[in-house]
């Protein structure tokens, strides 16, 4: 039987590895990517591996592979690798500005409409999108429980790490969480069984994906992410500075999250509420927005930057929350095929996992402990929510939208 040979490779042209060129790609994805860093990495397989071809499907899932291994958001820093392997760091900026600035730039903007012109939206408008938003979180701790939590021992932590948030809300409270759920994956608790090797490469599959980072700059971003979270409090502490303080809470935060975008949202929720830089409301409403806009979640950072500081805190907590998933990126990189065979490392990330799907439960239980469920008609158009994101399997976009509309609707009618 004759089989079709498959289709010779594109040529490198030069113009495909220039930084513009990267930037392009990317921004059309940055524009069209709806949901979540699921779809994301879906988006990214179709774009580079089937169409461009600029690697093969053996190194795109070593790739994603070490991405969600690691702290951060796992879509923006494979995009971030793959600008670098094609034109280095200026090609690794301008693919992260191409999928970042789309989405970050619409809720800079939705953040202005809501503070400053808030009195002219629909009533119920912003209780819908909060509603939304609990919708939203509820599917994620559903799928990520799933997923991160197959058996007893590690259900069991993710119920003790929500305890303990329900219990010591703060924001040292999430850092002892993160750090016992490792402590414990790694002496026994949680044992996941050593990952299988990658399959070989099939036959006439491009080379293997170049990412040239040197050892010297691997261990300088490590130093840097390290210095970064150690000594950034210590100098919010002693300046008083509120920008200094804005940017320690946002590196942090990016520097913990483990699990996807959606685990952003306990570990901001604990930093900016308690301090009153952001109401509840306010907050849950930008949360919404940022399911319905393409592009990473992490670009509610700069919602939240925008409603506390303008345009100068949108930057600054913008690019605060993404550089620890890149430097920890960088600094990863040369060593993954050793990190990735370690059962010991493996074990940890595990209780990581599990305890950072108690800490997304506690983000779903806070604020209906808090009230923002004030009516029998949130309460229903929660439930309808629910039921279009886990079993009509709807996109997030179109429930939010479904709900700010709904929530509207609703005040006129019911008064």
């Amino acid at each position: 039987m004759r089989t079709t040979p498959p289709p010779p490779l594109p040529t490198d042209a030069a113009a495909d590895r220039h930084p513009w060129a990267v930037f392009g790609v990317f921004l059309r994805l940055g524009l069209t990517s709806f949901g979540g860093p699921i779809a994301h990495l879906a988006y990214f397989r179709t774009e580079f591996v089937q169409q461009r071809r600029w690697l093969d499907e053996h190194e795109y899932a070593s790739l994603v592979a070490l991405c969600q291994f690691l702290p951060g958001p796992a879509s923006s820093q494979v995009g971030f690798a793959l600008g670098w392997s094609r034109a280095g760091w200026r090609g690794a900026l301008a693919a992260w500005c191409g999928f970042t600035l789309p989405s970050a730039l619409l809720l800079v903007a939705f953040a202005y409409l809501l503070l400053q012109h808030g009195q002219v939206l629909p009533a119920g408008l912003l209780p819908g999108l909060m509603v939304a938003a609990l919708a939203v979180v509820a599917q994620a701790v559903w799928g990520m429980g799933r997923s991160l939590c197959p058996d007893a021992p590690r259900r069991a932590l993710a119920l003790l790490a929500a305890a303990a948030v329900w219990l010591w809300p703060g924001a040292w409270t999430l850092m002892g969480v993160i750090v016992l759920g490792a402590l414990i994956g790694r002496w026994g608790l949680v044992t996941p069984s050593d990952p299988a090797p990658n399959p070989a490469p099939a036959e006439g599959a491009q080379a293997a994906l170049q990412i040239p980072v040197s050892r010297r700059l691997a261990w300088g971003c490590l130093a840097v992410f390290v210095a970064a979270l150690a000594l950034w409090p210590l100098w919010a502490w002693a300046s008083g500075s509120f920008w200094v303080a804005l940017v320690e809470v946002f590196y942090r935060s990016g520097a913990l999250v483990f699990g996807g975008g959606h685990v952003v949202l306990p570990m901001l929720q604990a930093e900016v509420v308690p301090k009153g830089w952001v109401d509840l409301e306010t907050f849950l409403a930008g949360y919404a927005a940022a399911q319905a806009v393409p592009g990473p979640l992490f670009t509610f950072a700069a919602f939240l930057g925008a409603a506390m500081g303008g345009w100068l805190g949108a930057v600054l907590a913008l690019l605060a929350v993404f550089a620890p998933g890149m430097l920890v990126l960088l600094a990863a990189l040369p060593h993954w095929q050793r990190l990735r065979q370690s059962a010991p490392a493996q074990s940890a990330l595990a209780g990581v996992n599990a305890a950072v799907v108690g800490l997304l439960l506690t983000a779903l239980l806070l604020p209906l402990q808090a009230g923002v469920l004030a009516s029998a008609h949130d309460l229903a158009l929660l439930a309808l929510a629910a039921l279009a994101l886990l079993w009509g399997k709807w996109p997030p976009w179109l429930v939010v939208l479904g709900c700010g509309v709904l929530g509207a609707v609703g005040a006129v009618v019911l008064g």
